[in-house]
């Protein structure tokens, strides 16, 4: 099966909305008071999603946003991933959830503190020989990262 080249076909925000702050015992509304001084911020060199082979194959491609808690050690815990706005393509949704699991993160701060947050984080799975989706022009801002492709079959 034909695999894509890596770091060509996964474009993932680098800049993400923080929906909730605290320490995960209870959710702050999206202006509450404990909002952080600092965002998350993510560390990976390289970003883990996976485009899977199949949707690569046939020029799939979509859209998937994900919520996040990330805790007080910037870790993403597997647990509170959800998706919040699905790609329609349960495979590109999955390869997103599974993806999220290896991000890391300097962890939000608040007065200088580590503080958990819930964050929506988008995933955006491009096809390099596709025609662009309405509203692409976005992805061509130099604030996302490229992805590396699926893993070799």
């Amino acid at each position: 099966m034909h695999a894509p080249p890596p770091g060509r076909i996964g474009s993932v925000a680098a800049v993400f909305l923080c929906l909730a702050c605290g320490d995960g015992s209870e959710q702050r509304g999206l202006f509450g008071s404990d909002r952080p001084d600092e965002a998350p911020v993510v560390v990976n060199k390289s970003l883990p999603f996976r485009y899977p082979a199949a949707l690569y194959a046939r020029k799939i491609q979509g859209n998937v946003t994900l919520r996040l808690y990330i805790d007080t050690d910037g870790r993403v815990r597997a647990d509170s991933t959800r998706v919040d706005e699905s790609s329609g393509y349960s495979e590109l949704d999955s390869a997103a959830v599974v993806g999220s699991q290896e991000l890391q993160f300097v962890p939000a701060k608040l007065h200088g503190e580590p503080m958990g947050v819930v964050v929506l984080f988008p995933v955006y799975f491009r096809h390099p020989e596709a025609p662009p989706l309405p509203g692409d022009t976005i992805l061509s801002s130099t604030r996302y990262l490229r992805s590396p492709g699926p893993a070799q079959p």
